[in-house]
């Protein structure tokens, strides 16, 4: 009993390590559907001509995920397979995938501070100041 795995045009470790993600969150190749949809946007001819986006549907779940980010159709299976198990391990497992907690990350680090941690920080700069301008070396001009 061999299971259909599609090939994907990625190293063989990648593609290991998506099955074994796959695997642990229970999603089978049978429980997807795989639809072939037109792209749009960038990819001149290829884009136009060639149904690049994929659209995965996990039946048991539910969830859709639609990948055109790629102008090639291997590398969209791929990286559709690849965030169905973010999405679904985001639902089952409640925390935050690696890319909304690195997003998250940069919102807080451009975000303004409050006029109270300004100060704070001002003042917590001013004391080191003082405490290095005490380590001046003394002239021996007296």
């Amino acid at each position: 009993m061999s299971e259909a795995r599609p090939q994907l045009p990625v190293s063989p470790e990648k593609a290991r390590d998506l099955r074994a993600r796959l695997t642990a969150l229970g999603i089978r190749e049978e429980d997807l559907d795989e639809t072939f949809v037109r792209s749009g946007g960038r990819g001149g001819q290829n884009v136009n001509k060639v149904s690049t986006c994929v659209v995965l549907v996990h039946r048991p779940s539910g969830m859709k995920v639609k990948c055109q980010q790629e102008r090639t159709q291997g590398l969209n299976r791929y990286l559709a397979r690849k965030l169905l198990a973010e999405k679904i391990e985001t639902e089952r497992l409640g925390f935050k995938s690696q890319k909304q907690q690195e997003a998250e990350r940069i919102r807080r680090q451009k975000r303004r501070r409050s006029r109270r941690a300004k100060n704070r920080m001002l003042a917590d700069k001013h004391a080191q100041a003082q405490k290095k301008s005490l380590r001046a070396s003394v002239s021996d001009d007296e």
